[in-house]
C-alpha cells in the first residue's frame, strides 16, 4: 500500500490473500455423506402355478436335427468413463464467477495458476505469513492514505473503502455452490498441497488454521494511529504491531469490512 508520501504500509497482495482464504473456508469442514437408508419392498404376491413333473434329464428340442439356440440378451451399454478434470485457469475462473452475481468479480481475480495460488496462499496464512508472489487478487487501484492531527499520524478512514469491492465480492458468493465446486476440485487441490507440504500435513487442517488466524484478529476503535519507519507505516500500538501479518492486514481493511468478513466466516461455519 502507498501513502501520500510514498511509504508502503503493506504489500497490496495481502487483501487478496484474506478474501480468497475466506472464500475457501467453506471447505475446511467437508460434510460426511449421510448413509442412504433404502426401504425393503416385499416381493409381489403371485398366484402359484400347479406343480409340474420335472424330468430328470432335460431334452434338447431340435429342428431338422439342429439344436435350437436361444438368443442371448443384449449386453448392457458400457458406462462412459468420467472426463478428466479441467484444471485450466479459464475454466476454474469461469466456474468461480458463476457462483456470484457481482459484476466486477472477474476483474478482481488474477488469470493464471489459480489453484496453485489458492493452496500456497492458504499454506502461508496458516503459518501467519503472506506469500508475496502468490496473490490471487489484483491490487486496489486507489492509494492507501493517512492524515496528520495533533502531531500524530492516523489511517484515513477513506482508505478502508478501497477494500470494499473485495468484500462485496466475497459476500456475493453462494456458499452451497462453492461447496460443490470445492468437491469437484478437491483432488487437484490435494495434489498441489502434497507438493509443498510435509507428509503428515492435511490441506483441510491448514485451512482451519488460516481461518482461525483471521477470526482471532481483535477489533479496535478508529481512527488508528500509525507511524513511519524507514520502510513502511507501522501501528503505534505495540499490541497491534505485534499481531501476525494476516491479522494486521485484516485490521487495515477497516472495522466495517472486517465485521462483514468475520460475519461471513461465522455464517459458513454455522451452516456447516
Amino acid at each position: 500500500m502507498e501513502t501520500e508520501n510514498g511509504k508502503s504500509l503493506v504489500p497490496h497482495f495481502a487483501i487478496g490473500a484474506i478474501v480468497i482464504v475466506v472464500i475457501l473456508v467453506v471447505i475446511f469442514w467437508p460434510s460426511e455423506p449421510e448413509p442412504v437408508i433404502s426401504e425393503v419392498t416385499p416381493p409381489a404376491m403371485v398366484q402359484a402355478e400347479p406343480e409340474r413333473q420335472i424330468e430328470e434329464t432335460p431334452q434338447i428340442v431340435t429342428v431338422d436335427d439342429e439344436p435350437v439356440v436361444q438368443e442371448d440378451e443384449p449386453e448392457p451399454l458400457p458406462i462412459p468413463e468420467p472426463k478428466p478434470l479441467d484444471t485450466s485457469d479459464g475454466t476454474v475462473k469461469t466456474k468461480l464467477l458463476q457462483l456470484s452475481d457481482y459484476d466486477s468479480l472477474a476483474r478482481l481475480i488474477v488469470d493464471d495458476a489459480l489453484l496453485k495460488r489458492f493452496v500456497v496462499m492458504t499454506y502461508t496464512l496458516a503459518d501467519e505469513t503472506i506469500a508475496a508472489n502468490n496473490r490471487v487478487l489484483v491490487q486496489p487501484d486507489k492509494p492507501f492514505r493517512t492524515f496528520q492531527q495533533a502531531d500524530k499520524q492516523w489511517i484515513d478512514p477513506a482508505s478502508y473503502k478501497r477494500y470494499t469491492p473485495y468484500v462485496d465480492a466475497l459476500t456475493s458468493i453462494d456458499s452451497t455452490s462453492l461447496l460443490e465446486l470445492y468437491a469437484e476440485y478437491k483432488p487437484a487441490l490435494d495434489s498441489i498441497f502434497a507438493e509443498i507440504s510435509g507428509p503428515s500435513e492435511n490441506f483441510n487442517d491448514k485451512l482451519a488454521e488460516a481461518i482461525n488466524v483471521l477470526l482471532d484478529t481483535p477489533e479496535v476503535p478508529v481512527p488508528v494511529e500509525v507511524y513511519n519507519d524507514s520502510v513502511m507505516l507501522k501501528f503505534a500500538d505495540p499490541q497491534l504491531e505485534a499481531l501476525t501479518a494476516p491479522q494486521k492486514q485484516l485490521l487495515r481493511t477497516g472495522p466495517e469490512n472486517m465485521r462483514r468478513i468475520k460475519a461471513k466466516l461465522r455464517e459458513i461455519k454455522e451452516a456447516l
